[in-house]
């Protein structure tokens, strides 16, 4: 039997139910219940980093306290810097995938683990990811995009407020034709200097990144080519913008402002206050190189350069020949003009990648379990379901995984979209842009974002969601 085990060499929907026919699936081939089990663990191990990145800290501490007491200077620690490694949430899909790579290569042998790796698992999400977020957080393209919002913020004075509310409301929609993770990039990083610099209460740090991840999941669903759930779908199911815009993308514009006033209004305080305070840096003079050269005004003939290789990188985001070739093109043009650029940021994108490489290798395995789930749902259930799915799956494999049930209604179709956006604030995995966020602002949370406080934070937002899309 091949490996992974088609899902059309399962036999049919069993009539005693769902769990009879997990079960029959997990006999015909008994890795998918270890497949699935290293996922659960992988899942786990999410909610445990940010306690490990702390234990880090403190291990850290012991270590420079025994130097000192010892007359020696303090030195990084091999243990501190390992429980650091451990609990970098970009790494954990990463590692698990090699404890799974590991498992198939006991189950089925290297050749079928290389098999799988090279030819059934598809790593172009992540390459486009990692080169999307590179060029989006160049300074000529948030510059650009900062400049646009300022026109927005001055209604409000300039102030934080002003900017948080703009950001959080028109940055969303970026998505639907730059890409999402070209958004979450752009929004996380005016947050970042506009907002999360003046240092705002926990609370309000939660709300906002909760708010900004179930935003950017729903903000793509202005158009059909660019958020990736329904990208997944719009080719097989003949789904154009006049429709996709028809049925999910004025539903999610009013859930956005929606949420957004809530929020404002819950924080309508702590916002104000943080007015009062020294402004944030500017969002053109990166924190690394504020102490070095000043940097010479962006010419407007750069930054159309930036944004022709930003469209081209997203016209060809299915052809990483294409996209990486342009990338390497661009890296040149950079260089080439220094004068105007602050340095390219690769750690966070290359992490990102990194983590959603990882996602993609394990998501491959799940089809055996997701794809009855889906099958044996009435429409609304599937949409609470596929909200659910989403939380612990990127919700474009849910959507995907969708097009190969059979029978599907039109209801039913518009369902599993409507349910896979939803969800896709409330973890760190839900959708592929939140790796990308969590890696731009985690240092705002101490280094990782708790996914309690994420899933909380998000719930509201959540919730308005839900009630827009099922009821208007």
């Amino acid at each position: 039997m091949p490996f992974p085990t088609p899902l059309s060499a399962y036999p049919p929907v069993s009539v005693d139910g769902l769990w009879t026919t997990l079960a029959a699936r997990v006999a015909l081939d008994p890795f998918n219940a270890v497949a699935t089990a290293i996922f659960i663990l992988a899942i786990c191990h999410t909610f445990v980093a940010a306690k490990m990145t702390t234990l880090a800290h403190r291990v850290q501490a012991r270590h420079d306290e025994t130097s000192r007491a010892e007359g020696g200077a303090p030195r990084p620690s091999v243990a501190a810097e390992l429980v650091h490694f451990l609990g970098e949430v970009e790494v954990v899909f990463g590692l698990w995938a090699v404890v799974l790579v590991v498992a198939i290569t006991i189950h089925a042998g290297w050749d079928a683990a290389a098999h799988y790796l090279d030819d059934d698992v598809t790593f172009t999400e992540p390459m486009f990811i990692v080169v999307i977020m590179a060029i989006s957080s160049t300074r000529p393209i948030v510059g650009f995009a900062e400049s646009a919002l300022r026109r927005l913020a001055r209604f409000g004075g300039d102030a934080p407020a002003a900017w948080w509310f703009a950001i959080l409301t028109v940055g969303p929609f970026f998505g639907s034709f730059i890409t999402e993770p070209a958004a979450m990039t752009i929004c996380a990083l005016l947050l970042a200097r506009q907002f999360y610099d003046l240092e705002p209460t926990t609370r309000l740090k939660y709300a906002t990144i909760g708010l900004l991840f179930v935003n950017v999941s729903i903000g793509g669903t202005l158009t059909h080519f660019a958020a990736p759930p329904i990208l997944m779908v719009a080719r097989e199911w003949n789904w154009t913008t006049p429709f996709v815009l028809g049925h999910f993308g004025w539903r999610a514009a009013l859930a956005i402002v929606t949420s957004n006033l809530l929020y404002f209004a819950a924080f309508r305080r702590e916002l104000v206050a943080l007015g009062r305070r020294p402004p944030a840096a500017d969002v053109e003079t990166p924190d690394e190189e504020a102490s070095g050269p000043a940097l010479l005004p962006v010419p407007a003939w750069l930054t159309a350069v930036h944004l022709a290789f930003l469209a081209w990188t997203v016209v060809n985001a299915h052809y990483p020949v294409l996209f990486v070739g342009g990338f390497l093109f661009f890296l040149g043009i950079v260089r080439a003009t220094t004068p105007y650029q602050a340095r390219v940021e690769l750690r966070a994108p290359l992490l990102v990648g990194f983590f959603l490489a990882g996602l993609v290798i394990h998501g491959g395995l799940q089809g055996w379990w997701i794809a009855p789930v889906l099958a044996s749902l009435s429409e609304r259930s599937l949409y609470f379901g596929a909200t659910i799915l989403t939380a612990f799956n990127d919700n474009a494999l849910i959507t995907y995984l969708a097009t190969l049930v059979p029978n599907f209604s039109e209801a039913m179709k518009a369902a599993v979209v409507e349910g896979a956006v939803t969800g896709g604030g409330l973890t760190l995995i839900a959708n592929a842009p939140n790796p990308a966020g969590h890696a731009l602002l985690a240092r705002f949370f101490g280094g990782a974002v708790a996914p309690l406080g994420l899933a909380l934070a998000a719930l509201v937002p959540t919730i308005v969601t839900i009630v827009m899309f099922r009821l208007f």
